[in-house]
């Protein structure tokens, strides 16, 4: 297995090879097949369309039954990957620490309906700019980010959310074994930098923040403009009588009047947002209850501090009216220093949106018509197979760029223009796929034969108020009251 321990070799053709032998090593059943699936994918020339174009490709040496039996009937042993995957040299931000972003993107199913655990998955501007729910599979993936401005990021790891899972709960799971397999792998000693994540507001960073207080993890997220948190409770004076109060006065985010005195305070000149103003406030906490993941918490719920960083910008390179954004960082009293490299990691947390437009567009990753959620999730991780090869092979191709593209330097290469020049890299590595045997199809159903075996159909699972807040369910708080 592919460790940083082992002797890796230090040119880029070699750790691209020594990948690909560790990845045809996790495929345990039609690997064969899976694999040249995997080079078919890398050595095409345009956006995938459909799956079964794939096996036009001169890599692929079998027919395009083979293509979709490998899918329905192979088998990978993910979490060997998992680890081949960590095991490759993550980005790292200027100051050398790792940066891990996490997003939920969606592979839209809406009329498989022979499909199982599909759930409603959050759109954007469908249906004449509204955004409604389309049935489909949602998929958390965490990368880790590159320092600057690159449509580069390194997906180590992408899980399916089946019906009914708390996204709270798994992604801090997801996370967990992320930052694991990065300390055994050696990608991080004791004595760096801790580890950030990085996440927008669909997450609660409180909630990350409290399930990995173990780790050398900070979380940083964006939070919603209406959002009410709390400042430290002051000390209690002599002679006072009665409980200590656990909270401070309250911050509101939509009201100035409560915010005070920034405890730092920053100005940075932008090329793209001109003059960003960063301010922030130490030792802010949300007022926890016992209501949704914090319902099966006993007794006294914890004080989860951290600093709220306000970010505000002179303009946006859309044009559009630059909105502040409010941060929470899991650092209750950070630096002037660390508050400015940490609105800024916030930032490389949009590149992440160009792997999925990679993934989703040019690779294909959406494109399958399969039925089974197990072969989608072995697409996936081909797809991420793929992508993890370009990024080991950007510094050793050539651009082969069109007429009318712009010349580009080696370090600046895009996704897209390094899989175009795979093909001649593919060459110089050793391909451990048989060759394979010659084989007589079956005679599948006769013609004129209706199927008498339809697939069954499955309902779109659905959140309703019923299930999220059953009524036999009892409150630990009698008195409701607003939480930040």
């Amino acid at each position: 297995m592919i460790s940083v321990h082992e002797a890796v070799p230090a040119d880029a053709v070699g750790r691209l090879t020594a990948l690909r032998r560790e990845v045809h090593r996790c495929l345990t059943m039609r690997a064969d097949a899976l694999f040249e699936l995997v080079d078919a994918l890398l050595c095409g020339d345009r956006p995938v369309g459909s799956l079964v174009e794939l096996s036009l490709a001169g890599e692929h040496r079998r027919s395009h039954g083979s293509l979709y039996a490998a899918l329905n009937q192979g088998r990978i042993n993910v979490d060997r990957l998992r680890t081949a995957l960590s095991a490759v040299a993550v980005p790292r931000a200027a100051d050398g620490r790792i940066v891990l972003a996490v997003d939920v993107t969606c592979w839209l199913r809406p009329e498989a309906h022979t499909s199982p655990q599909r759930v409603l998955c959050h759109t954007y501007g469908r249906g004449k700019d509204t955004h409604i729910g389309v049935p489909g599979w949602p998929y958390s993936v965490v990368t880790a980010l590159e320092t600057g401005r690159s449509s580069w990021t390194a997906p180590l790891d992408a899980r399916r959310l089946a019906p009914g899972d708390d996204a709270a709960t798994v992604t801090a799971g997801q996370l967990r074994d992320v930052v694991e397999r990065l300390i055994s792998a050696g990608q991080y000693q004791p004595g760096d930098p801790d580890i950030w994540i990085v996440a927008d507001a669909g997450y609660d960073g409180p909630r990350l923040a409290f399930l990995l207080a173990d780790l050398p993890v900070k979380v940083l997220v964006r939070m919603r403009s209406d959002r009410v948190l709390r400042r430290a409770a002051p000390p209690r004076m002599p002679g006072t009588t009665g409980r200590p109060p656990r909270h401070g006065g309250e911050f509101i985010f939509g009201d100035p009047a409560s915010w005070g005195t920034p405890d730092a305070a920053t100005t940075t000149d932008t090329r793209l947002y001109g003059t960003a103003t960063a301010r922030a406030w130490h030792r802010l906490h949300p007022r926890l209850t016992h209501r949704t993941a914090w319902a099966s918490e006993h007794g006294p719920l914890p004080i989860i501090e951290g600093t709220v960083i306000l970010l505000s910008v002179e303009r946006l390179p859309s044009g559009a009216t630059a909105k502040p954004v409010w941060l929470w960082w899991s650092h209750p009293t950070a630096t002037t220093s660390e508050v400015d490299l940490a609105w800024q990691a916030f930032l490389r947390r949009f590149d992440i949106e160009h792997t999925f437009r990679m993934l989703k567009q040019t690779l294909g990753w959406t494109r399958p018509k399969l039925r089974d959620p197990a072969a989608a999730d072995r697409w996936t991780w081909l797809v991420l197979t793929a992508y993890t090869q370009l990024r080991l092979a950007r510094t050793a191709v050539a651009d082969l760029r069109r007429p009318w593209e712009r010349p580009a330097p080696a370090e600046r290469l895009t996704p897209a223009r390094v899989r175009r020049a795979f093909r001649h890299l593919r060459g110089k590595t050793s391909s451990p796929a048989a060759a394979p045997k010659p084989s007589r199809p079956g005679p599948g159903r006769p013609p004129g034969h209706r199927n008498h075996r339809p697939a069954n159909r499955h309902d779109v699972h659905i959140v309703t108020s019923a299930n999220a807040n059953p009524k036999n369910k009892k409150t630990h708080n009698p008195r409701p009251r607003r939480t930040g």
